[in-house]
């Protein structure tokens, strides 16, 4: 796209904590980055909100992003808040012919029900030409659910003008994982089911609910994390050999994986747990069942851990753990890769000898090898040494990331149609098993690494 065009960023759910909190300062870290983006931000939402009240949440991203060029200050003076029903086809109608610009983008800042029903509405209206719909996940509560929608908004846009957001994708973190292993001689040999013995992805937080009740308490940590992000990073951990980095070959390779991909036991091979009062840093936290807004009779976990196998022949009998949870001790934002024993160490060597790892970790990006080598005293102890790097980091904040793929309509970070269907496909029959209650609920102390017995690394 020619940084000349005009785009009309318009935001539905603009009065919301996403618009504030991610989507504001993502646009003032892209316009620090790129000065010569043309770029007007339109906010709606059903909410009255005076413009003073919307500028002032402008400029406050814009400035303590430091976003203080030509192109922010542009920004502050174009932008506006029109309250607006998004579902009514007349108040729709009136707000898209408000909009005057080269291309139009719609970032979808709702919950997955009103994303559909103003889908259907943008049916009946119609769009201009070239808009782009850019979809908030969960897309969509069920495999049902993404199915229709799927056939929906491609009714009103072709499948390249939908971006179906995942901003834990970053192109740094995409190409940091290509890189590492595609562009290494000594990795691409050895990854596949001779060398690795199980995969770890994991997301550990200590953040609580965070006045998200009303999203999290109907989603949990299955669905939050596990069904749309760790299932894309395992998907990019897992591809095979790609041609190039290219929106076409990587999506097609992505989409290869996860229709090999499923929990074959989802009795055996799912867990859940819900954190108990506790602290964190100092900081006092009740029980989940007593958070503001939680409903207990819903059992939404807080912890969840699924294995994945990938039926196909570079992946056969290699578990593949995606875990997610709140309120632990620490934060943990890595994959981790263990490679199988060597078949045979020499009699004389003593110490440890324990199986080496590879560890990839995201935000701040980086990697760690773990290897097994003489020890420094006796040359005949063996001991762990780890060999650590740095992975190149992105210029923006995540979503600015997100933002820049999307007005430079570069999909390849956004998640194809038959992707989304695929991981509500994995998931679906973890959370029928759940509802059954044929899974225990355990439990944790907030604070604490997860619940006893729970394999931790």
């Amino acid at each position: 796209m020619a940084r000349s065009r005009s785009t009309t960023l318009l935001i539905l759910g603009a009065s919301g904590d996403l618009t504030s909190r991610l989507l504001l300062p993502g646009i003032a870290t892209l316009l620090r980055e790129q000065p010569t983006r043309r770029l007007q931000v339109v906010g709606a939402d059903l909410r009255e909100l005076a413009a003073d009240d919307w500028r002032d949440r402008v400029r406050t991203a814009l400035g303590v992003s430091g976003a203080q060029g030509a192109a922010a200050k542009a920004v502050l003076a174009s932008t506006r808040y029109v309250s607006a029903d998004a579902t009514d086809p007349e108040s729709l109608r009136a707000l898209l012919d408000s909009v005057e610009c080269d291309r139009l983008v719609i970032y979808f800042a709702l919950p997955p029900q009103v994303t559909e029903l103003v889908c259907q509405t943008l049916e009946r209206v119609g769009v201009p030409d070239g808009t782009i719909l850019a979809i908030e996940k969960p897309f969509g509560d069920s495999l049902e659910s993404a199915r229709r929608l799927n056939a929906l908004v491609t009714r009103i846009v072709p499948e390249e003008r939908i971006f179906r957001i995942d901003h834990f994708l970053g192109l740094h973190t995409v190409l940091n994982l290509l890189g590492l292993r595609f562009a290494n001689r000594l990795l691409e040999p050895v990854w596949d089911r001779d060398g690795i013995d199980r995969v770890e992805i994991l997301y550990d937080e200590t953040v609580t609910l965070e006045d998200r009740a009303g999203y999290y308490d109907r989603n949990g940590a299955l669905r939050d994390m596990i069904q749309s992000h760790l299932l894309q990073i395992m998907a990019l951990i897992a591809i095979e050999p790609i041609a190039s980095v290219g929106e076409r070959d990587l999506r097609d390779a992505i989409g290869q994986v996860l229709r090999a991909a499923s929990v074959v036991d989802p009795v055996r091979h799912s867990r859940r747990a819900r954190y108990t009062a506790g602290d964190i840093e100092g900081r006092e936290v009740p029980d989940y069942v007593a958070e503001e807004g939680v409903d207990p009779a819903l059992g939404t976990e807080t912890l969840a851990e699924v294995q994945i196998e990938i039926a196909n022949a570079r992946w056969a009998g290699v578990p593949f753990i995606l875990r997610s949870g709140k309120s632990l001790a620490g934060v943990r934002k890595r994959a981790i890769v263990h490679w199988k024993p060597p078949a045979h160490v020499p009699d004389g060597f003593s110490g440890r000898d324990s199986p080496d790892r590879f560890i990839i970790d995201f935000k701040p990006d980086g990697f760690e090898l773990h290897l097994t080598t003489n020890g420094k005293g006796d040359p005949f102890a063996l001991e762990p040494t780890v060999l650590r790097g740095e992975l190149g980091g992105g210029q923006f904040l995540p979503y600015g990331e997100v933002l820049a793929s999307i007005l430079d309509s570069d999909p390849r970070l956004a998640v194809r149609g038959d992707a989304a269907e695929e991981c509500w496909r994995i998931v679906e029959p973890v959370l029928e098993a759940w509802r059954a209650d044929a899974v225990p609920m355990h439990e944790y102390r907030a604070g604490s690494r997860g619940p006893r017995g729970w394999r931790t690394n």
